[in-house]
């Protein structure tokens, strides 16, 4: 079946900044594809469809796997016929100081974040190519641009998205197609939910602003930059002045 709506494929997309992206870009002309690491139940899949107001398809898959990455863009393109943007979302943490963490670590987190996003816009790519158009929006973050303590694979991985993301757009723009990032800063999110109350009050009296942001921040930059055709090769960073 092709579609004449816009297709966009979010991965990481069933909660968090994924889920608010993906809410944020569902609209009547979109067709909102959520990809999730792992199988829903049916009662699961009933609630995150309750969450949109336009009927969303779920794909399962791995993005740190080759295979899975492929086949859920060619799952895509066979029901949908084209892909006009992608979301690269899905990420993971495991913070420990360096001198702690182990190779292990290191490698598996770098695995789901920049390696997944790779893996995604490869095949994303070359749907796109074809298409001679197309939109792929990655989620870096301030501790890949300006490191942060206990996350040394967290934030290699988030200055590797940056450095794919300018090698992305610049190879895109030969067939149309624009490639961005977001960097967000303190955002409330089940991860800094696990805050104590004394670091996060530290946190607000070091941003600007005096407070947190929340996942639509992020949702409504993210469909900036998939709106304005005349951005490419950007990071944009969401932080209320933490790091400027």
């Amino acid at each position: 079946m092709t579609t004449t709506k816009q297709v966009v494929l979010v991965t990481g997309g069933t909660k968090g900044i994924g889920l608010a992206t993906a809410q944020e870009l569902a609209t009547e002309n979109r067709q909102v594809v959520l990809n999730s690491h792992r199988e829903l139940s049916a009662d699961e899949v009933a609630a995150l469809q309750a969450e949109f107001s336009t009927p969303v398809e779920i794909v399962t898959g791995d993005v740190a796997k080759e295979e899975d990455a492929d086949r859920m863009v060619q799952t895509v393109l066979d029901k949908y016929g084209r892909l006009d943007v992608l979301v690269n979302n899905a990420g993971q943490t495991q913070d420990k100081l360096m001198t702690r963490m182990t190779e292990a670590s290191f490698k598996d987190v770098l695995d789901t974040n920049l390696v997944g996003t790779f893996n995604m816009s490869k095949f994303a790519l070359k749907v796109m190519q074809k298409q001679r158009s197309g939109v792929i929006v990655n989620m870096s973050s301030i501790a890949g641009t300006h490191g942060n303590l206990g996350q040394a694979n967290y934030s290699a991985s988030k200055a590797g998205i940056v450095g794919l993301t300018k090698t992305t757009a610049r190879e895109g723009s030969l067939r149309g197609i624009r490639c961005n990032a977001v960097a967000p800063g303190m955002i409330k999110t089940a991860m800094t939910a696990k805050l104590s109350d004394k670091i996060v009050k530290q946190f607000e009296n070091e941003i600007p602003l005096k407070r947190f942001g929340d996942v639509q921040n992020i949702a409504k930059t993210v469909a900036f930059l998939v709106d304005n055709d005349y951005i490419t090769g950007q990071v944009i960073t969401v932080d209320g002045g933490l790091t400027m």
